[in-house]
């Protein structure tokens, strides 16, 4: 379809940045021109639908000497180009997908510049151009063989626009599960925060054996709580909307690397097992330290970086932002920000609590006061087991309803504020059933810039001593 055509001016002049989108869409068609725009009608979660954009068209990726041509689906929202396409893989009748660290079951194709997307740096040219060379390390379609899921289901299943986790999973599987991985005192708090605060169909704690902080187990087992199942098998997390980590394997050692080595062994063993039975789940990591143990989930899970999560400054922020309204009256929208460490930095944003408009977050000049204070009040207050189970409930509750709230979590950073380390801390994300949406960057004092660079440099160098 041209451009130029009556229905393809008639839809993008809805598009809130009609004239950039046109422009982008000429750079897409002068450096791919196989890239075919079309118009089509896009189903959102929630059932509702929009007529939308779309490019359809065959990625060229070389492999192993090899040409191939990847059919890939784009679906260009109406605030395009500032908000990035959703990215599908379209398999003909001979291909099937290969789920791995970009690509899900359901050939939704998750890349870092989509994660970071911050137009005008971004553009569609550039994610194509990605996409080519993650492609080439990783291909996600593979041939049809015999005894694999039949090529056509997988077809119809990608062709089915209404991208909803839900929807798409197993009838025997409750809709709302969680399990919890790990025992002792973190692991029984977050059982019954969790009981207490969320609507639960089925909640499976799992001790895990290799974990020095095992037990409980027993207990819950005597006094049969309703809903609960306990389990030493991993295989009984399967299906779970929120898988969460608890686990810590720490030993007798001397060496903090060395500590941190044994909770990375134990993760070995059993992150690649959750994520390949819950591949549609939001893995939500509270095992120390927190910041290193996401990164390493992530790694290990092959999951895309919005479905791992870890508890982070999420405790913090929540006392931060009631010191700021009960006690200060400032019913503003704030996050603690950065290493769950000394280095951590408040931050709060311009619009009031509830309000319907984009948030921003605008540093801390004329604030820095005012959150100075309330930082003091709260540094004293200790993370104890009961009071992170009640946040690890709090995340979880927002990724079961889909509350669209945001939380400090922590994340990956890469591209956040011209962050260009791979590393992960707390960052303010929009929290829903598919996991999290960073928001955007923050324009950050001195002092407070200094401490984030300081915990890129200290992760960074912690993450390159382990054997992940």
């Amino acid at each position: 379809m041209d451009l130029r055509s009556e229905k393809i001016q008639r839809v993008i002049s809805k598009y809130k940045f009609h004239d950039v989108a046109l422009e982008e869409l000429g750079k897409i068609e002068e450096t791919f021109p196989g890239m075919i725009p079309s118009v089509g009608t896009y189903t959102f979660n929630d059932g509702s639908q929009k007529e939308l954009l779309k490019l359809n068209g065959n990625l060229p990726v070389k492999y192993e000497g090899r040409s191939y041509n990847f059919p890939i689906q784009l679906w260009l929202m109406d605030s395009f180009p500032v908000t990035p396409p959703i990215c599908l893989l379209r398999p003909t009748s001979d291909m099937i997908i290969r789920e791995g660290k970009h690509v899900d079951a359901r050939g939704r194709i998750y890349l870092p510049v989509l994660h970071n997307w911050d137009h005008p740096k971004s553009s569609v040219v550039n994610l194509l151009e990605e996409m080519i060379l993650k492609f080439q390390e990783d291909p996600p379609l593979s041939a049809s063989t015999a005894g694999q899921k039949d090529p056509q289901e997988l077809l119809a299943f990608v062709n089915n626009l209404q991208i909803n986790d839900r929807a798409n999973r197993h009838h025997d599987h409750p809709d709302h599960k969680v399990s919890v991985i790990g025992g002792g005192d973190l692991g029984m708090a977050t059982v019954m925060s969790i009981l207490a605060k969320c609507k639960v169909d089925k909640l499976v704690f799992i001790d895990v054996a290799e974990s020095s902080t095992k037990g409980g187990s027993t207990d819950l087992e005597i006094f049969r709580l309703p809903k609960v199942e306990v389990s030493k098998d991993l295989s009984a997390s399967e299906g779970s909307r929120v898988v969460v980590v608890t686990a810590n394997a720490w030993s007798g050692e001397q060496s903090y690397l060395s500590v941190v080595q044994t909770n990375v062994n134990l993760y070995r063993g059993i992150i690649p097992t959750l994520a390949r039975l819950n591949p549609t789940a939001v893995m939500l990591i509270a095992s120390q330290p927190v910041d290193i143990m996401t990164h390493i989930a992530w790694r290990q899970s092959g999951l895309p970086p919005t479905q791992v999560i870890g508890a982070g400054c999420n405790l913090d922020s929540e006392r931060f932002g009631h010191i700021l309204d009960i006690t200060l009256n400032t019913p503003k929208q704030a996050w603690v920000i950065g290493e769950l460490s000394d280095n951590k930095v408040p931050v709060m944003s311009n619009n009031e609590a509830g309000s319907k408009k984009p948030l921003e977050i605008p540093g801390s000049g004329s604030a820095k006061p005012l959150l100075s204070r309330a930082f003091d009040m709260m540094k004293n207050r200790g993370q104890r087991s009961w009071s992170v189970g009640l946040s690890i409930a709090d995340i979880t509750t927002s990724i079961l309803t889909d509350r669209k709230k945001v939380h400090s979590i922590a994340t990956l950073a890469q591209g956040w504020n011209g962050i260009g380390a791979e590393v992960f801390f707390s960052l303010p994300c929009l929290l829903g059933s598919s996991g999290s949406t960073r928001l955007a960057g923050v324009s950050l004092g001195k002092e407070e810039d200094s401490k984030l660079k300081e915990s890129i440099s200290s992760l960074t160098n912690l993450m390159s001593q382990l054997r992940i």
